[in-house]
């Protein structure tokens, strides 16, 4: 499929986050209230404000503490689960871009109630303004679309962050997996084939976050299954509401 994608190496994040600041300063994002909570991260999770978060995971390998740093953000997907959930409270709620792949809300996805699009999110994605408006990172369509490369990729000082065609992000994403297999034998790529924001983490997904990988591999399958399962029953109850 082609349109654009993201390759993040995570073994090249200094967790500097200049990614996340980017972001918000180009979205125009207020700052969040926030307090510390024991941990470097912050703020705690994504929210309204924050559409991009370098995650901080401190774990042990060979007696050694270790960080793994994950910069948190929408990936996009190839057949996005929360555009059915949206989708069956209002039309018109979700942009999914042909050109790009972008996956972009609107505001009338306030219609739709942020429990459910979550829900549907196997990366816990999306958040919800004070007004309902859903969001999350649009990957900067309007600087891609005025050939701009996304604002949290034109900062990163250490190449962690990268941005291209499909076909260029998907080849230079499996060889940096490729030279590093040797020294990291489980070092790998997370769900490739599904989303447009392409991870490579050298450990278990799990100690970079919780819903760094889909749920089982196939969360993405199994949502948005249920999600086309379920659509025609809530356009109905809708259409009932609405007469």
């Amino acid at each position: 499929m082609a349109g654009m994608s993201f390759f993040i190496d995570t073994t090249r994040c200094t967790a500097c986050r200049g990614c996340q600041i980017a972001c918000k300063n180009w979205n125009q994002n207020g700052a969040s209230m926030t307090k510390n909570l024991g941990s470097h991260q912050n703020p705690p999770d994504l929210d309204a404000n924050t559409f991009k978060l370098v995650r901080f995971s401190e774990s042990e390998v060979n007696g050694k503490p270790v960080w793994y740093f994950f910069a948190d953000q929408c990936r996009h997907c190839l057949e996005p689960p929360c555009m059915d959930a949206i989708a069956g409270y209002v039309d018109g709620g979700v942009i999914h871009d042909e050109e790009t792949g972008a996956v972009v809300y609107t505001d009338k996805s306030k219609e739709a109630p942020i429990d459910d699009v979550r829900e549907a999110c196997p990366y816990d994605i999306p958040r919800a303004r004070e007004d309902g408006r859903i969001v999350k990172c649009t990957m900067c369509l309007d600087r891609v679309k005025n050939g701009l490369i996304p604002a949290c990729v034109k900062v990163c000082p250490t190449q962690a962050m990268n941005f291209g065609t499909r076909e260029s992000m998907l080849e230079l994403a499996q060889k940096r997996l490729a030279d590093l297999k040797a020294k990291y034998p489980k070092a790998q790529l997370l769900n490739p084939q599904e989303v447009r924001v392409i991870y490579l983490v050298v450990d278990d997904p799990t100690k970079y976050h919780s819903h760094a990988v889909a749920s089982l591999g196939s969360g993405i399958d199994r949502k948005l299954a249920l999600r086309r399962l379920f659509k025609p029953a809530k356009t109905m109850a809708r259409a009932l509401t609405l007469g």
